[in-house]
């Protein structure tokens, strides 16, 4: 006679998905470091050097490391700008870096990425996004069109996976719409309302104040982590009864989201539309990986655990609002003070 194993108390599940979501909370703290070189004449370059504050208000201690033959300036300007730390001034170099590699050292042990952007002189872009276990890259020559298309469709798909924001806010439509048609017009909807901001504010069309919108979105998640509840109660509202209006009207806010995102490593003036539309795509390509993991893991839940939906989407719920409240508050105040 075989004995069933016993259900997890709802207590323990609720302990561990706060665990969770605490993680995903403190791992919003930090964000990218961001270089940029841009070509000049004789073989010289501009540079930018961004590093985030860390939450005590240090520097984050990551310096370049620039190959045999580059002359860095003794003295350079270096500022305070926000929540991050700038040092600009001009490299000269006696030999091509074509081919050269840069490294980044110091990036903490894993705290944050690097995005990595080349102006060449031709007016062609390399992108590369460095991670603290791979916080190097070499010089290329100038791309062609297949190239800048694979670079954005991928900095596409990095882009969405790693927003936690909207990552949560399509989590909490998912809890939302539990009908197989209505979620495919819901996510529709959420797609062609991110996409017409994107591209507009892109190409500058379009401006809005980055932070706001930041907070915006975070309160967009907290209002569909609310409706969720309102629905497991037998509440009657818009977001229930017609998800994919709510999702193409908040859509709009996280398509200025992602536009502020690829303006940090900007577009390539010799291909503007290729490197648009495949940064696009790769968002999509993301979004539906996300989506698909997400739908899969619940039916493996469904299958391995006797803790009924309702249960589970009410402890998601409250987790996703109180994340997204903290992070209302938290960037309501960065750009209030």
């Amino acid at each position: 006679m075989t004995s069933r194993r016993p259900a997890p108390p709802p207590r323990f599940v609720l302990a561990l998905m706060l665990c969770l979501w605490a993680s995903l909370a403190s791992a919003d703290i930090f964000r990218p470091a961001y270089l940029e070189m841009t070509e000049l004449e004789n073989g010289a370059y501009s540079v930018l050097w961004r590093v985030p504050m860390l939450p005590d208000q240090r520097r984050l201690r990551a310096t370049l490391r620039w190959p045999d033959g580059v002359q860095v300036p003794d003295e350079f300007l270096a500022t305070r700008a926000g929540d991050s730390w700038e040092e600009r001034y001009t490299i000269n170099t006696t030999v091509s870096l074509v081919g050269r590699e840069i490294a980044i050292d110091g990036l903490l042990g894993g705290a944050t990425d690097v995005i990595v952007r080349v102006q060449r002189a031709d007016g062609t872009t390399q992108l590369e996004r460095l991670t603290p276990d791979r916080a190097r890259f070499t010089l290329t020559h100038s791309p062609g069109p297949g190239e800048i298309a694979w670079d954005y469709l991928i900095l596409g798909i990095e882009h969405i996976l790693a927003g936690l924001d909207h990552l949560l806010f399509v989590l909490g439509l998912l809890l939302l719409v539990r009908n197989l048609r209505r979620l495919i017009a819901t996510i529709t909807a959420f797609t062609v309302a991110h996409s017409i901001t994107l591209v507009a504010a892109s190409l500058g069309w379009l401006h809005v104040p980055g932070p706001p919108v930041e907070a915006i979105i975070a309160l967009s998640i907290v209002f569909v982590a609310a409706e969720v509840l309102r629905d497991l109660q037998g509440h009657s509202s818009l977001a229930a009864r017609a998800p994919w209006i709510v999702a193409f009207a908040f859509g709009l806010l996280h398509g200025l989201g992602f536009a502020g995102a690829l303006e940090e490593v900007g577009l390539p003036e010799t291909a503007i539309p290729v490197a648009l539309l495949m940064f696009n795509v790769g968002v999509e390509v993301g979004q539906l990986l996300f989506v698909g993991a997400v739908v899969t893991l619940g039916l493996l839940l469904k299958r391995l655990t006797p803790l009924p939906f309702a249960t589970t989407a009410r402890l998601l719920s409250y987790g996703i609002g109180t994340i997204a409240a903290f992070w209302t508050i938290e960037r309501v105040v960065s750009f209030a003070a």
